[in-house]
């Protein structure tokens, strides 16, 4: 996957260099996550590994399905990845894409998965506490993961805070059988 994300970097930067510069890192988000998820259909896909398409019909086969969803630049953006042949790199672009605007936006996605549904006052107590950890924005995203004994898991983009009884458990026999 590493070989994707260096691939995909360059054009995920100057897509993010154009949003920002014409102030539409939303419009532009949207439109991302558009291709990126018109991309991994199948029937695309088949017709983006198709030979006998040239780049530029590739292109506009492709602008045909999400073409009402994006800008004249976007547009532009997809001809341009169709030309180098990137046009199967979206869902990657579009993940580095989000990561860069997170990091402008100086928010933070974070998942927890725990044993019951938080309550109001958890989740907010929570947000408050990784915003402080990690100087940033947080926006909470929980679920609910019954194979859980108690706790919590938190994922915030590289980071994991295992705060469940199995993972307690685990620490807690590692620490006597040392």
């Amino acid at each position: 996957m590493a070989e994707l994300s260096t691939l995909a970097r360059p054009y995920a930067k100057a897509a993010f260099a154009y949003a920002q510069e014409a102030s539409d890192l939303g419009g532009w988000s949207t439109a991302l996550a558009t291709a990126a998820a018109v991309s991994q259909s199948e029937k695309v896909g088949e017709m983006l590994e198709n030979p006998q398409l040239t780049a530029d019909e590739r292109a506009e086969k492709f602008l045909s399905i999400c073409s009402d969803d994006l800008s004249e630049s976007g547009k532009n953006f997809l001809k341009l990845l169709a030309e180098n042949h990137r046009l199967p790199l979206l869902p990657e672009i579009y993940e580095l894409f989000e990561e860069l605007k997170a990091q402008a936006e100086a928010t933070l996605e974070v998942e927890v998965a725990s044993a019951r549904p938080l309550s109001e006052a958890q989740a907010q107590q929570l947000t408050q506490a990784l915003s402080k950890k990690f100087g940033r924005e947080v926006q909470l995203h929980s679920a609910v993961d019954e194979s859980l004994l108690g706790g919590a898991i938190v994922r915030a983009g590289d980071t994991v805070i295992d705060g469940t009884v199995r993972g307690r458990l685990a620490k807690l026999a590692e620490a006597m059988n040392s």
